[in-house]
């Protein structure tokens, strides 16, 4: 059963910029940083101390409780353990590795190019040492998540509608290397048992819609469910209810009506540690944007500096306003071009003077339009007003915590308020408040 979700909105997609280019290596960076937080959950204690040599795919990272390890994305030398920039604007405790390129591979996981003998546990064990996480940016533990469901799951979800507007390192993947996807998606199946299996994909995707339907004989059990293109349905809930027509309750995880959602990217990541025992240390990013000189799908060594990627897609241009890591709608402004590219970095979005929206007195009118976008069913103008106002209690009477920050409210804000900015604001406040 599909139906519509509540809300949402139609942005110009702008994907032309680098839909259709093949993924490429970027240069190897002669220092990687490795920042100890990639994934939601808990901060990873460094394994290496400065002076160590390191090997490629070695763990170098890990901890307990809600927590995945990093690996060395290079071979090399350990220059620092220290805070180095990141891409939420605060540094984070990094590993900082002088590259010998050497690329000396770890042999820490071991390859299984035939997994089925392999048992459930040993997957989710597998899935974990690779530090694999959320792919399109959520970057939850896939162990976790993986381990969780089962039992409970009749429903397994490959997203693949990267509905954020510019952004399309998942089509790339899935035009250049759909097997590892499905792969991906049959290991997992494994691993949940689920009743049904199904791979949702916006329309705007011919391409990889093409590819996947042309390996889907080899996949019997797995769905190829092609939707209209709507923002933002590439969102789990929304998903779930576009694909199922069941309904996430506020506060709820999709577990509770039997659904597990996983990035196509993440499948992918899934087969490469099963069958080919690779850690997560690269992924396909988009740098796109009109501030950039060459919109490109660039292959990226996890802890390669945004400045060095940026050069790798021919540069700023002379009229760039604002970088974001991310797209327009959830993406985050970046002050400092040597944070570092980590496992959830989809895109690195640079826009120019033109496109700047910003204005000098943000003020509402009351028209009412962020309450019928908000795909939460959320009042994002009087969460605005509550927060600024630091009334807790009315912000959890008004569910704040069900904002899943997608955007669509300061999209269409004709009075250019910071809604998305104070809402974020306002959450932390409620998580700082129930500590």
């Amino acid at each position: 059963m599909r139906s519509n979700f509540f809300g949402g909105v139609h942005p110009d997609g702008r994907k032309a910029l680098s839909a259709g280019r093949a993924p490429v290596p970027a240069p190897v960076p002669a220092q990687v940083i490795i920042p100890m937080a990639q994934h939601i959950g808990a901060v990873c204690t460094p394994l290496v101390r400065p002076g160590d040599t390191v090997t490629m795919g070695q763990k170098i990272g890990d901890g307990p409780g809600l927590c995945v390890p990093v690996h060395a994305s290079v071979s090399g030398r350990v220059a620092a353990v220290e805070p180095r920039p990141h891409v939420t604007g605060r540094p984070v405790l990094s590993v900082v590795i002088d590259n010998d390129f050497q690329d000396t591979p770890a042999r820490e996981l071991t390859p299984h190019p035939d997994p089925a003998g392999l048992s459930p546990e040993e997957l989710v064990a597998i899935i974990r040492e690779a530090g694999i996480v959320g792919m399109g940016g959520a970057t939850f533990p896939t162990d976790v998540k993986a381990n969780t469901g089962m039992g409970k799951v009749d429903t397994l979800i490959a997203n693949a509608c990267e509905c954020e507007p510019y952004i399309t390192a998942d089509d790339a993947l899935l035009c250049t290397h759909p097997d590892r996807v499905l792969h991906g998606m049959e290991l997992l199946r494994r691993v949940l048992e689920p009743r049904r299996t199904v791979l949702g994909i916006e329309d705007n995707k011919p391409d990889a819609i093409a590819a996947l339907r042309a390996l889907a004989p080899q996949h019997p059990d797995i769905e190829i469910a092609v939707l209209p293109t709507r923002y933002p349905q590439g969102a789990e809930k929304q998903l779930i209810q576009a694909l199922t027509g069941r309904q996430v309750p506020g506060g709820a995880l999709p577990a509770s009506v039997g659904c597990a959602v996983f990035n196509v990217a993440t499948c992918a990541s899934v087969w490469d540690a099963v069958c080919r025992g690779r850690p997560i240390t690269r992924r396909i990013v988009s740098v796109t944007g009109e501030g950039i000189r060459t919109p490109s799908n660039l292959v990226v060594r996890i802890g390669t500096p945004f400045s060095q990627v940026v050069e790798a897609a021919g540069g700023l241009t002379d009229d760039v306003w604002k970088v974001l890591s991310g797209g327009p709608m959830m993406g985050v402004a970046q002050k400092d071009l040597e944070a570092p590219v980590i496992k959830g970095t989809t895109g690195i979005l640079c826009l120019t003077h033109r496109q700047n929206g910003e204005v000098g007195h943000p003020t509402c009118i009351r028209c009412a339009k962020c309450v019928a976008a908000c795909p939460m069913k959320l009042q994002p103008l009087y969460l605005y007003r509550f927060e600024a106002a630091g009334d807790l209690e009315q912000l959890r009477r008004l569910r704040a915590m069900d904002c899943i920050e997608c955007g669509c409210c300061a999209y269409l804000c004709p009075g250019k308020l910071p809604l998305v900015e104070k809402i974020r604001a306002a959450k932390r406040a409620l998580k700082e408040a129930s500590q």
